[in-house]
């Protein structure tokens, strides 16, 4: 089971606004959603964003594809 704890995102009011962002940077999660949907891949994101780790970057999107699918 997913925690809050081992999220590869999160919100910090202090952080952005609070906005969504990968754990340890101040990338924004759907900034890897806005390079997909442009027809970018991972490794671009990640070559673009290097302080975004490949393991949070895939789990987030692992997340976001379950959350799609459930609601």
């Amino acid at each position: 089971m997913l925690t809050l704890d081992h999220s590869p995102v999160h919100s910090d009011p202090k952080v952005l606004g609070g906005t969504l962002v990968f754990r340890g940077t101040r990338v924004m999660a759907q900034t890897l959603l806005d390079y997909l949907d442009a027809g970018d891949k991972l490794e671009d994101f990640l070559e673009d964003f290097p302080t975004v780790k490949r393991d949070d970057a895939t789990l987030f999107l692992q997340l976001a594809r379950e959350e799609s699918h459930s609601g």
